[in-house]
């Protein structure tokens, strides 16, 4: 009414032109046909007019005669402005103006022509009508309305009551009964009634409820009653009242209502004879009732659940027993609660098939409420039936399956039936919904709807994108079924394992992704939403305690079966509990294992679900409480996945991208699984306890590998590792695994290092490590040739583009190289069908040449270019790319595996219990074996005979050396040997044995002792900087280096043979190259002994500071290293002893600090004390021809020691030779100026060794000791024996044999101590050199005299040797300390006098006596045969007179190091493994005394010493020889000095 359809312009010209526009908007209207709004507009239009004449802005007669035109507009129009003047008359009522109420008055009056009085007294009020004179009085007419509507309204009819009249009421119900098979319609039968009713007066209300009765009678008849009923009724609310009044009769106790009454009610419903509203207010129970019942439910099941699942005391039990016992009596007492009136209808319309009315009730309950009655639930299952019958004979129907036939519902108004996919969206996704977990009532129908799953997933799978859309929406669909219908539903089946099947051939069909999700949901949600469902959980869970607590290998068998029985249906909750039980208790696995044969495939998957979700599970932590070992669940989780993956067929993607995503996250921890895995189902084990014939065996081919190379004889691998190969290639997780592992081997202390322990943050870095080594192995062995080139990249991609570590990136790449090589050699052969070995030696060289000439040229890109100065990349590229199966065939191994192979054939023929087909098959097995390991033994050597001919025609353009030796030898080992002897225990190996190859192949510019001893004197950082695992493979590798140095030592025709005429061995390099026959280069025999002595006495000092240190990591890891050398070393009893000193000091301190470093001690201390036997003395290792040597005391020379070096006995002894052997050369006119470019090679010394043997407290106590309590502190010794004793007393004995004026002299010193003793020679030796300048005896030029001479002042020259050398070694030690190189090459120092120039050649001085008795060979062929006697005679006193000498520097040297405070320590370790003639203690005491000696002085020595040692004059080049050298000495003291103080502050 609010609406202005009148313009204000109308009203002010009415007359003129507002008259005509307002009939012609009115025409307008009623013509309008918008169903009633016309009438809504015409009404406001005719309200507005009127109002402004109550208003007066009309007049009362030009409005009158516009609304008596309006009336002709239709028959309405008078009721329409009755309604008008109605409204005006309640609005002007409660107005106070008069005149508005007068205005309204005669409106109405002048409409009384045209506007009916009838209808005016039904809308006006009775006032209003005494107003206009319509009625007398307003009372009077009032109680008249009273009186009649009591009369319509409230006066009974009387009709003919039942009782009264019957004869009506039996003539009704038998028309209502008769026969209607015949022509009866509901109109005829209606027609009777009718006339009954008036005959007999019966009441019309009472005939409809005869009419209900006896159609509740034939509910058959629903098409006749129904139509009758629909013709009868007037009014839907009457009968929906009388059906109202029947149900509530049946809400009393103990009714029950009848099934036809629902049935009546719901067909009525259907055909929209009742609404569903009016009935539904008069069921029972009322909706909060409902609500209530439900609520209760889940309560109950909760606290039935916890009851089940606590521990509960038996008296309790008992009271709990009573209790419920008395329960039940008072709910027998009580009476039995009336029918559920609404599921009972609820029923009645699904069985009739109607939908939409069942969806609303079931709408108005709890979720599941209404199906968790199994009726219902049927019901819905037979309408789901119906449903889905056509598109299921279409497309889900397997092969050879007929099915039942479902007869469709009469009902025409019922769901249609599906006939495709997209027709299930309809209503059966819907249905499907409201069943829930309670389709388990109908096994059949589940089936049914898995099958069509399938038939849709094979269809979306075939699909060629054309309605992509369409398909997604349906499979949501079908994803959304599964998780809210089928997975509920198989939890409240009883263990159907068929319907697993059923439900796994849909679920594999999924990706992994979304059947995960899929277990989730069904895991930690579904249980929670259903009363039946946790109660379910909580007899699961009871059930699997009770099955786990008895689960024992014995009986495996009935404990799988109950099992199996119970995964079936709920195998997330039994898997969750057994995984708990089995991280708590690890030796639960193998039972555990093995009890799940009876699982179906469903099961399986939902484990690895399950173990996965373990795994991450957030709330465990996965390292220990002291955060250096990973926890037990997760070691336990990891054997569980080896073990269950590898015995059943269970898809390991999901696990596979799990530990992928970890490495993303930058977490290694689960590394640990996938290396349980690959060790299980690929039998690939990684562990560096292997024995040496299980290495041995690992270098061979892949028969003998997983013949003898693993501790268990890993068997029926080949599907596991089938399956593992096939889930890695399917979801590409083969490379990005191996890059992953890599990269965070390389940044596990950077992301995982943070605040964690040390040895946690190794133990990482080697599971990763071994885990990348493991994983790499098992790609190289299982993928084709095809697969695995197609996904390892270029070695230059790998570590440029993806940042992978070298040592991976060829680690990956090896195996291509090798296929690659293979493949190309057999093209070549088969091109060409030459059968000659030299032909296809060639071939092979060729293939090898174009395989790896884009590898060489990619390798240029890895490393600065200065690196390629010295190494070519084609050495680089080999080293790299080649394996132990390249270079060795391992026989012994192969023989090994054959025997064990023939010994298995004769037990089993020797077995009689071994029935005869079995036998067969186990000979047959053994045999096959045997010739399979036979013939890769063949195809090996081959194969090695290949690549070692391809080597020997490479070798020569290996090293180009354009800077040094020594340079050469530190790039191969930087960039080769330490990152590949450290990656895996047969590169260790393979490292070793490639050193010894070049050795073999008389490489050029490879110096075999350099690196040795470069290998050998530089431990200390390489051990501190190891983990555990890498302290493993480089003692393997330690032991092999030692094993062939130990080969050449302990006999001198292999040493000959294998040494003796090799470059590696030559201690003078010639620019022009190499001269191996001239015997004078080489390193001989004896003087090779001495040098492995040093390296023995370098291991001792290397290993007593490790273990001095107190770091964890250093005592660990050099144990370790101990642990795996102790075949070859120590094999120098007092090198020995002072390790074992050492040693028993960490157990003793480490007891009960540390376990782990306590039991790696111990075990090395026992298997130390083992190895006693078979160690020597020390005179024995390396002077065999001498008797033993007077040692003090019998002193340890050792680091275990007083502090005294090991070295110092054959320093002395080198010295004394040096100075012969150089004052020979001299005489000869034979000097050889050595390069200053070359200088480095021969003298590489650093700083890795400083202090390390002043940190013994041996060296300590000795500081504080007096001269005088010397003697009885090395009785003390660890290290004093009474087997040195004795060769002390003998060795004394000797002594006092020599000449009178020896014997004179020792008389005379032993009264004051020795290290007074040799202070005081040497300095009367200075002085008389020094001040003379000259020679004192000239030297004769004769061999005999030299020999004399060279004895005899082997002891008077040492002081001035000393003083000239020790700037010059100082000069070589601060160039060194600047080097790169952590190695420490002392045995190779030159200790020459005179100056290094660029363009000379290099002599490596290995000093000893017995290389100065290898230089006077030679000349010594020339004389005649009958010297020989007094040549024999001069060895003997020159020896005799080298003892001396040695007797007297250590005791200097004691002296000294009781002295020397600050100030010695770097400098003495560094002359200490000095191999020359210099004595550290004359040296360093010179030093102190006189830091900034003149070059005079020094000059003067230099000279006296050549005028000693040789008998011609020197040349001119010898003399600018000096002079440069004397400028070079003056410096040497002052930049000596410098050297000092930075040690002390290193210090």
């Amino acid at each position: 009414m609010a609406t202005l359809l009148l313009p204000a312009e109308w009203i002010k010209n009415w007359e003129k032109s507002g008259k005509h526009e307002f009939v012609q908007l009115c025409k307008e209207l009623t013509e309008k046909t918008n169903h009633g709004s016309e009438i809504k507009d015409i009404q406001a239009a005719l309200y507005e007019l009127c109002s402004h004449v109550v208003l007066g802005s009309l007049k009362v007669d030009l409005v009158a005669s516009v609304l008596g035109e309006m009336m002709e507009l239709g028959d309405d129009m008078s009721s329409i402005l009755a309604d008008v003047f109605s409204i005006l008359d309640l609005e002007t009522s409660a107005l106070e103006e008069k005149n508005k109420r007068e205005h309204y008055t005669q409106l109405v009056l002048a409409c009384l022509n045209f506007v009916p009085e009838v209808i005016l007294k039904e809308r006006l009020d009775p006032e209003t009508l005494e107003s206009l004179g319509l009625i007398k009085q307003a009372h009077q007419f009032n109680q008249k309305i009273v009186k009649i509507k009591t009369k319509l309204f409230y006066k009974q009819q009387k009709f003919n009551l039942l009782r009264e009249e019957n004869e009506g009421y039996a003539k009704l119900i038998t028309e209502l009964g008769q026969d209607l098979s015949g022509n009866i319609t509901s109109h005829i039968v209606l027609e009777s009634i009718k006339s009954l009713i008036g005959c007999f007066n019966l009441d019309p209300n009472r005939v409809l409820d005869i009419i209900l009765e006896v159609y509740e009678s034939r509910s058959d008849q629903d098409e006749f009653f129904l139509s009758l009923i629909k013709s009868y009724m007037c009014e839907p609310l009457t009968l929906c009242h009388i059906l109202g009044f029947k149900f509530k009769f049946y809400q009393e106790p103990n009714e029950e209502t009848p099934k036809s009454l629902y049935h009546i009610a719901a067909a009525l419903l259907h055909h929209n004879l009742i609404q569903l509203e009016d009935l539904y207010v008069h069921l029972m129970p009322l909706d909060s009732a409902i609500i209530e019942e439900h609520k209760r439910d889940i309560s109950e099941a909760k606290q039935i659940a916890r009851k089940l699942v606590m521990v509960v005391l038996p008296s309790e039990k008992n009271e709990d027993k009573d209790k419920d016992k008395d329960k039940d009596k008072d709910d027998d007492k009580n009476e039995k609660p009336p029918d559920n009136q609404k599921l009972g209808l609820l029923e009645a319309l699904l069985r009739i098939g109607d939908w939409p009315h069942s969806k609303c009730i079931m709408d108005q309950m709890p979720s599941f409420y209404a199906t968790s009655h199994k009726a219902i639930a049927l019901a819905l299952c037979r309408l789901v039936h119906l449903t889905v019958e056509p598109l299921y004979r279409r497309a889900g129907v397997p092969k050879g399956a007929r099915g039942r036939v479902m007869q469709p519902l009469r009902n025409k108004r019922a769901p249609r039936p599906a006939e495709t996919f997209e027709d299930l969206r309809r209503d059966t996704f819907s249905m499907l919904g409201y069943l829930g977990p309670h389709l388990s009532h109908d096994p059949v129908l589940l089936a049914k709807i898995v099958r069509l799953g399938k038939g849709f997933m094979k269809e979306y799978q075939n699909d060629t994108k054309s309605d992509k859309d369409r398909l997604e929406t349906l499979l949501s669909c079908f994803l959304s079924i599964s998780d809210q219908v089928l997975l509920p539903s198989l939890s409240l089946m009883e263990c159907n394992a068929c319907m697993s099947e059923e439900l796994w051939g849909l679920f594999k069909l999924f990706p992994y992704q979304h059947r995960y999700r899929l277990y989730g949901q069904w895991k930690n949600e579904t249980y929670l939403s259903h009363p039946l469902l946790v109660k379910v959980k909580a007899q699961t869970i009871e059930r699997a305690r009770y099955i786990m607590k008895r689960l024992t290998k014995e009986n495996v068998k009935q404990s799988g079966r109950q099992i199996g029985k119970l995964s079936h249906s709920n195998p997330t909750i039994l898997f969750d509990y057994m995984l708990s039980q089995i991280q708590w208790y690890d030796n639960l696995i193998v039972p555990v294992v093995d009890s799940l044969k009876f699982l179906t495939s469903l099961n399986y998957d939902v484990l690895a679900y399950c173990i996965i979700e373990a795994l991450a599970n957030p709330e465990k932590e996965k390292m220990k409480h002291d955060d250096t070992t990973i926890s037990s669940w997760l070691q336990s989780l990891a054997s569980l996945c080896g073990a269950v993956f590898r015995k059943y067929p269970i898809e390991l993607a999901g696990l596979l991208q799990y530990v992928t995503n970890q490495l993303k996250a930058g977490k290694s921890f689960d590394l640990l699984i996938l290396k349980e895995v690959v060790q299980k189902m690929a039998g690939i084990e990684i562990t560096d306890e292997m024995t040496s014939e299980q290495l041995e065996a690992m270098t061979g081919g892949e028969q003998l590998k997983a013949e003898g190379g693993y501790f268990g004889q890993i068997r029926n691998t080949k599907k596991s590792s089938q399956r593992l190969k096939d889930a890695l290639l399917e979801h590409d997780l083969a490379l990005p695994l191996c890059l992953l592992m890599a990269q965070q081997r390389n940044g596990v202390v950077f992301l995982e290092g943070g605040e964690n322990h040390l040895k946690l943050v190794g133990h990482l870095y080697d599971q990763c490590h071994d885990t990348l080594v493991q994983f790499g192995g098992f790609l190289a062995s299982n993928l084709s040739t095809e697969d695995y080139i197609k996904r390892v990249p270029p070695i230059d991609v790998l570590c440029n583009q993806f940042h992978t570590p070298h040592d991976a990136a060829f680690f990956l790449s090896r195996p291509m190289y090798a296929h690659h090589i293979l493949s190309k050699y057999d093209e070549l052969k088969k091109a060409d069908k030459g059968n000659r070995q030299q032909q296809k030696i060639h071939k092979y060289v060729a293939a090898c040449d174009q395989v790896m000439s884009p590898v060489h040229e990619a390798v240029v890109s890895l490393h600065a270019t200065r690196v390629w100065e010295d190494m070519r990349p084609h050495f680089y590229v080999t080293f790299w790319s080649l394996s132990m199966y390249d270079l060795a065939v391992p026989h012994a191994a192969y023989e090994r595996e054959v025997n064990k192979l023939k010994v298995q054939i004769k037990a089993i023929e020797d077995n009689p219990e071994i029935p005869m087909n079995k036998k067969k098959k186990e000979k047959e097995r053994c045999t096959a074996l045997q010739e399979k390991l036979q013939e890769e033994e063949k195809k090996q050597a081959e194969h090695v005979q290949r690549v070692l001919h391809r080597l020997k025609l490479e070798k020569d353009n290996w090293l180009l050396a354009r800077s040094t030796k020594n340079e050469t030898i530190t790039k191969f080992l930087q960039l080769c040997l330490f990152p590949r002897c450290i990656f895996s225990s047969i590169d260790a190996v393979y490292c070793a044995h490639f050193v010894e190859l070049i050795h073999q192949q008389k490489t050029p510019n490879f110096c075999t002792l350099l690196c040795y001893d470069r290998v050998f004197s530089a431990i200390i950082y390489t051990v501190a900087s190891c983990t555990e695992n890498e302290s493993h493979r480089f003692g393997r590798f330690l032991c092999c280096m030692l094993e062939t140095v130990t080969r050449w030592h302990s006999d001198r025709a292999t040493y000959e043979k294998e040494c003796g005429n090799y470059p590696g061995f030559v201690t003078i390099f010639r620019s022009t190259g190499f001269d191996g026959g001239n015997k004078a280069d080489q390193l001989d025999y004896e003087n090779f002994r001495h040098v492995v002595h040093k390296w023995h006495y370098m291991l001792t000092k290397a290993s007593v500071h490790c273990l001095e240190t107190g770091d964890y990591t250093h005592i660990r890891n050099i144990i370790i290293v101990l642990t795996k050398i102790l075949p070859c070393y120590p094999k120098v009893l007092n090198l020995g002893q002072a390790l074992e000193c050492r040693v028993h000091k960490i157990c003793l301190e480490e007891k009960d600090k540390r376990p782990d470093l306590y039991a790696l001690a111990m075990g090395y201390s026992g298997r130390l004390k083992i190895q006693k036997v078979h160690m020597v003395p020390e005179n024995e290792f390396h002077h065999k021809e001498q008797p033993a040597r007077a040692t003090p005391s019998g002193q340890q020379n050792g680091p275990g020691g007083s502090g005294k070096p090991a070295t110092s006995t054959n320093k002395t002894d080198d010295g004394a030779s040096e100075d012969g052997e150089r004052s020979k050369e001299k005489s000869q006119g034979t000097s050889k100026p050595v390069g200053k470019a070359n200088s480095t090679t021969a003298k590489v010394t650093t700083s890795n060794g400083n202090g390390a043997v002043n940190s013994t407290k041996g060296v300590k106590d000795d500081k504080e000791k007096s001269g005088k309590e010397k003697k009885e502190k090395k009785e003390k010794t660890p290290g004093s024996t009474p087997e040195l004793k004795s060769e002390l007393r003998r060795e004394k004995h000797r002594d006092e044999r020599t000449g009178k004026e020896e014997r004179a002299t020792r008389e005379g010193k032993e009264k004051t101590p020795k290290a007074e003793r040799v202070k005081t020679e040497d300095k009367n030796a200075k002085d008389s050199k020094a001040g003379n300048g000259e020679p004192d005896v000239p030297r004769e030029s004769k061999s005999k005299e030299k020999d004399r001479i060279t004895a005899a002042t082997s002891l008077k020259m040492t002081i001035p040797r000393s003083e000239s050398a020790e700037s010059e070694r100082d000069h070589k030690r601060r160039k060194l300390d600047s080097h790169s190189s952590p190695s420490h090459s002392s045995s190779v120092k030159d200790n020459s006098t005179e100056l290094k120039e660029t363009t000379s050649k290099q002599h490596i001085n290995y000093n000893s006596v017995d290389r100065s008795k290898s230089r006077e060979r030679d000349p010594e062929k020339k004389e005649s045969p009958g010297r020989m006697k007094e040549k024999k005679e001069e060895k003997d006193r020159k020896e005799r007179k080298r003892d001396y000498v040695v007797n007297d520097h250590e005791a200097s040297l004691e002296a000294k190091r009781r002295k020397d405070e600050n100030g010695t320590n770097s400098s003495k370790t560094n002359k200490s493994t000095s191999p020359s003639s210099d004595s550290p203690l004359s040296t360093e005491k010179e030093k102190s005394k006189r830091p900034k000696s003149s070059s005079k002085e020094k000059g003067e020595s230099l000279k006296a010493e050549r005028t000693s040692t040789g008998g011609k004059k020197e040349s001119r080049h010898d003399k600018d020889k000096s002079e440069k050298k004397e400028k070079r000495d003056s410096t040497g003291g002052k930049e000596e000095k410098k050297h000092h103080k930075s040690s002390d502050k290193h210090r």
